[in-house]
């Protein structure tokens, strides 16, 4: 039994995990193989130590098959991982900011003059004028029996043009209750509510200001929805990948490598969908202002973990009538985002290109 144990299939690498040479990015390739085989990986022999070898491979391409395959007196065995060579990355973070649907509701029913006269929209237009942050808002369909979209006007349409290169809106959900909406849910349930959303964004906001969504509710789903999303233009999901005590939360059902791998990695590409999936590195609203510097901190300390920042967090505790309102809520987003404005992170859309950055 032969084994790659590193890197990992869909692993995406960067200048952070290995060299230039040739034109290309040399990474180490480590692995398990039974102890008097002879182990060649790209057709190179590969050095042993007990049960393990290592070799060295240089990518060229975005994405390269490695096989490592092993002779010996049981015969022949392969294994073969794919990876993912991001020629082009460089350092970038997100802003992700999930269940909205108060603030629609507050200019719809106050008829502001202009939709930065709502705080909420106005906190973030001041963070962006700031920062440069770019912001993706993920939107309900309702909020329940007192507003849901169509009853949002259209006559902010000219407004979110002129701002739709930094503030995006993308389906989340079609309302926050139930928990978990899509767990168990179909693929045609799943894009019909979006399709419903998308066609209420397109109608008051217009379609320079619609977003694939990068994140659904819960951030669980059947693997079959999953493999529907790319047919809506999603190439990117993010997701928290948290180990409980039954096993991974927030995963998208992944199984168990995978989730692991994604707790301690900024992304992997799923080659059946194309869909590349990233981990969120902090939630706000979770986190005292005072620890937020030393959360994000550790993680650009580690190459697996410090190119890309997946900043996220919830628009409801932005709101005061909200029962677990957080009064220094944009306090933290805007120490997040000036952290890693500091730390030479550029802001992104994870929608564009891939995760924000040039294709590889």
């Amino acid at each position: 039994m032969i084994r790659i144990t590193h890197p990992f299939h869909g692993a995406v690498l960067n200048h952070r995990h290995g060299q230039a040479a040739d034109g290309g990015l040399r990474v180490q390739v480590r692995g398990e193989a039974p102890l008097r085989d002879r182990v060649l990986v790209n057709g190179q022999p590969a050095h042993r130590e007990g049960h393990e070898f290592a070799a060295e491979v240089v990518l060229h391409a975005a994405q390269t098959d490695i096989t490592a395959a092993a002779e010996g007196v049981r015969g022949r065995a392969e294994h073969r991982v794919r990876v993912v060579w991001d020629r082009h990355s460089r350092p970038r973070y997100r802003v992700s900011l999930d269940d909205n649907s108060f603030f629609l509701r507050d200019i719809a029913a106050k008829g502001y003059p202009s939709l930065f006269d709502c705080f909420y929209l106005g906190g973030l237009r001041d963070l962006h004028r700031r920062y440069g942050t770019k912001f993706t808002v993920n939107i309900y369909y309702t909020t329940g029996a007192d507003f849901s979209l169509p009853q949002f006007p259209d006559r902010y349409r000219g407004e979110w043009a002129k701002n739709a290169d930094w503030l995006k809106l993308a389906f989340h959900a079609h309302a926050d209750k139930p928990d978990r909406p899509y767990q168990y849910a179909s693929a045609d349930q799943l894009l019909a509510d979006l399709d419903r959303v998308r066609a209420e964004i397109v109608r008051f906001a217009g379609e320079t200001s619609y977003a694939p969504p990068t994140v659904i509710h819960w951030g669980m789903l059947q693997p079959a929805a999953i493999a529907a999303l790319p047919r809506r233009g999603v190439r990117a999901l993010s997701g928290y990948f948290g180990p409980t005590p039954t096993g991974w939360d927030v995963n998208y059902l992944f199984d168990d490598d995978r989730s692991d791998y994604l707790s301690r990695h900024d992304a992997l590409l799923d080659f059946a969908t194309g869909i590349v999936f990233s981990r969120v590195d902090i939630v706000v609203n979770t986190v005292p202002n005072d620890q937020i510097v030393a959360t994000l901190a550790p993680l650009a300390e580690s190459p697996d973990t410090a190119e890309i920042m997946d900043l996220f967090t919830h628009e409801q505790y932005f709101w005061d009538f909200y029962p677990h309102h957080i009064p220094d809520h944009f306090t933290r987003l805007e120490t997040a985002i000036r952290w890693v404005t500091e730390h030479g992170y550029e802001p992104v859309l994870f929608h564009e290109g891939f995760l924000g950055g040039p294709e590889p």
